[in-house]
């Protein structure tokens, strides 16, 4: 069984997980990987659902955070502009960021025949980091049937994690980076909620990582280097959000990344985006004023915590399960797991 962090003795804040300790803790939200193992190959498309209706006629409330804006996202420009999202969303490489959107805008079409005659396009959310330590990202071995191929495995309950989808070739801190997650539940009036981060983890200098416990692994050949990763969160939440209040919470995303040593550098992208699987948005909404249920801005310290604690957590659970892994040109990264089974005790 593939350890994570609580299984060496550390956890993330105060806050309790959910049940899986996963972003599919929120109900609803789905997640799918393809992964490519192909000689100097090192990658992958990482799929979310946030729910299994059509999004694009049932939207949901978002918001986006640039951290720090070094990077090829795809739609974060409307995102941000409308506060909504209206397709899965798709993690991979960089140079595979159009591959995706393709993708993306396929699987729309055929499921809105309206797109782009009676209504208006659609707005493909594709979030990406650079694999081109470990991978030949130049291959372009990413295909439209490897997206698909992400999408159609979407799944509940637990959540592979580490070298798989589009952290098959992510590093960080020095070590082997990928895919990971956590999740927080806590009660508003009365109910229990909700609140999972996914984290695509490829950042950091060797050296600046520090563990919930202080010390601050450095992998063999760790030296200072400039910054040139990049992470991506996506923050999701069962609790009624307007827009502007998943901006702040999505802004805590970077909270969660300093608590781990981070101080997203020049050549960082760092991207969050969060979104509200609660009251989704009706595309063809008839009514010209239609009703917002929102969160009391007076509770809402409960959410930054919650996405700060989950995004320290999310980042640590990818380094943990990532295996030590050899790529590209023999370039290698070792992996946090092997360093805290070596320093146990």
């Amino acid at each position: 069984m593939t350890q994570r962090l609580r299984d060496f003795g550390l956890s993330c804040g105060i806050m309790q997980p959910g049940l899986l300790n996963a972003i599919t803790d929120v109900p609803g939200v789905k997640l799918g990987h393809c992964t490519l193992r192909e000689g100097d190959t090192l990658t992958g498309f990482t799929a979310l659902l946030p729910h299994d209706g059509n999004l694009f006629r049932r939207k949901l409330r978002a918001a986006v955070e640039i951290i720090n804006g070094f990077g090829k996202s795809a739609g974060l420009m409307q995102l941000a502009e409308l506060g909504q999202i209206e397709t899965p969303l798709l993690l991979c490489n960089t140079l595979a960021v159009g591959t995706g959107f393709d993708a993306l805008v396929a699987r729309a079409l055929a499921a809105n025949p309206d797109i782009g005659r009676e209504t208006g396009t659609v707005n493909p959310v594709v979030l990406e980091c650079n694999d081109g330590y470990l991978s030949d990202i130049r291959a372009r071995a990413l295909t439209q049937e490897h997206a698909f191929a992400a999408l159609d495995a979407v799944a509940s309950g637990p959540v592979a994690e580490g070298a798989v989808g589009a952290g098959t070739g992510m590093s960080a801190f020095g070590f082997k980076g990928g895919i990971g997650t956590a999740s927080r539940r806590f009660d508003l009036d009365a109910a229990s909620c909700t609140l999972g981060v996914l984290a695509l983890a490829n950042f950091g200098n060797a050296g600046d990582l520090v563990l919930p416990d202080g010390r601050r692994p450095v992998p063999p050949e760790g030296r200072p280097q400039s910054e040139r990763g990049s992470v991506i969160l996506v923050i999701a939440t069962d609790v009624p959000l307007e827009s502007r209040q998943l901006h702040r919470v999505a802004r805590r995303g970077g909270a969660g990344l300093a608590r781990l040593g981070a101080f997203w550098g020049n050549g960082s992208g760092d991207i969050a985006v969060a979104f509200s699987t609660a009251d989704p948005i009706d595309h063809d909404q008839p009514n010209d004023l239609v009703a917002l249920r929102a969160l009391n801005e007076s509770r809402i310290d409960t959410l930054f915590r919650a996405a700060t604690e989950a995004t320290q957590e999310a980042v640590l659970n990818a380094m943990i399960t990532a295996p030590a892994t050899t790529g590209r040109d023999g370039h290698h990264r070792p992996s946090l797991g092997d360093w805290l089974r070596a320093n146990a005790g």
